[in-house]
């Protein structure tokens, strides 16, 4: 019995225990559910929406972008404590960008042997030029090579000239010759002017027997080789020694390579180089470094490295560009890193990577680094970053469009602050930020007529480059601005004000960089830029050549919109390719 009142009294005891626990867990689950309930209604009132290709659309709710429909995404919170140097990005940003990282030090310098791949273009070996000039004063009544690329042989007839100075040369003789008996040095003295004309004994003989004087003397070659400028004209009055053609002989040809200032020290005389071409791309060719330019390009800040390569079977046309590959100097181990060049925002003037500085935060810290020479598809960083640090690799452009947008500190914007609206603060200037939506930017520039009839001329290989962009063709995008970047550093900058300089030497910059480029989306995104420069200028000009239209897509650059300079009114844009082929406008044409 007492055992039983034990077991009964031990049951209650448990269950007043369990009831309150029970109970406890529920009343307490409870309140928190209702705190929570209350948390999460105050999360979603600071929750924005925005779209990934509009970042400046911002709405408190899920939905459609009023500009192209696309599903509204959840938008980074506004994190606090953030450094004008650094941007927060979400995920899901993260993750439709394609952005990708990389930890400092996992590419080893071996990895490419100390390789450093240069660009480069044919050009005739000057030591093989020769011109062939007029040897004495007359009118070019006939010229029998008139075209640039014909073949030259000594001894081939080139031109008929008619001269006074050569008749009475040609009397002088046959009078002489009558006197050679009686006045020996007067009849040599005229035969060795004639001679100095550089007319052979044959054609004197025949003079001096026939009697006869010619009025339409013929002109013979020199030299051998294939001509590569045409200097004068049927009907051209000729000085004595004045030019006719300029001929090379093609048997040996330059190849000449652009090597950046902080890539000098890597080169020497007698170096072995590699050469290729996209013609043969197949063939490989041997060359050593015969001569390194000792005056650096002020505007390129680029030397020439040459290269004399042998052509005894005519591959090589002069104009055509190259690629080299030559083994650098080695560098002591842990005095630099190497990274993926796709990580390298480049203004011209800085060198710029975006780090993570925490691996557990999607924190991106702009940060600015000295980079070395280009080994492969890396480049060599002396100072800036260290061994272990993580670094975005892929999608550094969609990274720094987002830190412009948010007025932090980027490629453009060296010292933040202001928050890029309309058309992009107008990239290619300091500040801008008062721009409006849908508006272009006018300067007045004063352009003298020499510089106008120049520019033009360069925008031709320009247009071209804008049509391989709508192609999508990097090879040829690289191809078209190094044409256009070979054109432009040659304009004449007499007269020009600094703000027209400074658009001149930007474009400049950002042609050669395109050119250096082989990725795609990379030159899109440099593109950008030099299209704020080229239009600047080119719209200045007084009386172009041709109508030019300029067209604006408004997705462009994560929708801040891009301009682009065409000769045709339908949209063919260069930004997007055939994934949006017709997305823009005309916005104003330069007649």
């Amino acid at each position: 019995m007492k055992k039983n009142i034990l077991y009964l009294g031990i049951a209650v005891i448990i269950g007043l225990i369990g009831g309150y626990l029970i109970f406890s867990d529920s009343s307490d689950s409870g309140d928190q559910k209702i705190t929570d309930v209350h948390d999460h209604s105050e999360d979603s009132t600071s929750e924005m929406w925005t779209c990934s290709m509009h970042p400046q659309i911002m709405q408190p709710e899920p939905g459609d972008c009023p500009i192209c429909g696309m599903d509204l995404i959840l938008a980074e919170t506004r994190g606090e404590g953030l450094a004008a140097n650094q941007i927060k990005m979400t995920k899901n940003a993260m993750a439709l960008a394609n952005i990708e990282t990389t930890i400092v030090g996992n590419l080893k310098q071996g990895d490419n042997d100390g390789v450093i791949s240069l660009s480069g273009k044919i050009a005739t070996n000057e030591e093989n030029n020769a011109i062939q000039a007029s040897f004495f004063d007359g009118r070019l009544e006939k010229l029998n090579i008139s075209f640039e690329g014909q073949e030259v042989k000594r001894g081939q007839l080139l031109a008929t000239i008619y001269s006074p100075n050569l008749v009475a040369a040609q009397q002088e003789l046959i009078t002489a010759t009558s006197l050679k008996e009686s006045q020996p040095a007067l009849y040599k003295a005229v035969r060795n002017k004639l001679k100095l004309w550089k007319l052979s004994t044959r054609q004197i003989d025949d003079i001096e027997s026939t009697g006869e004087v010619h009025e339409n003397f013929p002109l013979y070659a020199t030299v051998s080789g294939t001509v590569v400028m045409v200097m004068a004209a049927e009907g051209d009055y000729l000085k004595q020694g004045q030019p006719i053609l300029k001929v090379s002989n093609l048997n040996s040809v330059w190849a000449e390579f652009d090597v950046y200032e902080n890539q000098i020290s890597q080169f020497k005389k007698g170096q072995k180089i590699k050469v290729t071409t996209s013609a043969y791309p197949n063939k490989e060719f041997d060359a050593v470094i015969s001569f390194i330019d000792p005056v650096l390009n002020s505007s390129t800040r680029t030397v020439t490295v040459r290269t004399t390569l042998k052509n005894n079977e005519n591959l090589f046309k002069p104009g055509m560009f190259v690629s080299g590959k030559i083994k650098g100097t080695a560098q002591a181990p842990g005095e630099s890193l190497n990274i993926p060049s796709s990580a390298v925002l480049w203004t011209g003037e800085r060198s710029l990577v975006y780090v993570k500085p925490n691996p557990n935060d999607a924190i991106f810290e702009i940060r600015e680094v000295t980079v070395g020479p280009r080994n492969g598809d890396n480049f060599t960083i002396t100072s800036g970053l260290q061994n272990g640090e993580e670094i975005v690799t892929n999608g550094t452009f969609t990274v720094d469009a987002a830190a412009q947008l948010r007025g932090k500190k980027s490629m453009m914007n060296k010292s933040g602050g202001k928050t890029m609206t309309g058309h992009k603060g107008h990239l290619g200037m300091q500040g801008g930020s008062d721009i409006k939506p849908n508006t272009i930017p006018t300067m007045n520039m004063k352009l003298p007529k020499e510089f106008q009839t120049a520019f033009q001329a360069a925008l031709k290989p320009y247009l071209k480059m804008i049509d391989a962009f709508v192609a999508s063709d990097a090879r040829q995008v690289s191809a078209m601005a190094k044409m256009t970047f070979e054109k432009m550093k040659t304009i004449e900058t007499r007269g020009l004000g600094k703000m027209e300089k400074s658009h001149l030497s930007k474009s400049i910059e950002l042609f050669s960089a395109i050119s250096l480029n082989s990725e795609l989306k990379t030159q899109r995104a440099q593109l950008v830029v030099l299209n704020e420069n080229i239009v600047a200028l080119a719209m200045n000009i007084k009386s172009p050549v041709e109508t030019l239209y300029l067209q604006k897509c408004p997705m462009a650059y994560n929708g801040l919109e891009a301009i682009w300079l065409s000769t045709q009114s339908d949209i063919k844009n260069p930004y997007y390719g055939e994934a949006m082929l017709t997305c823009g406008s005309v916005i104003k044409t330069i007649e």
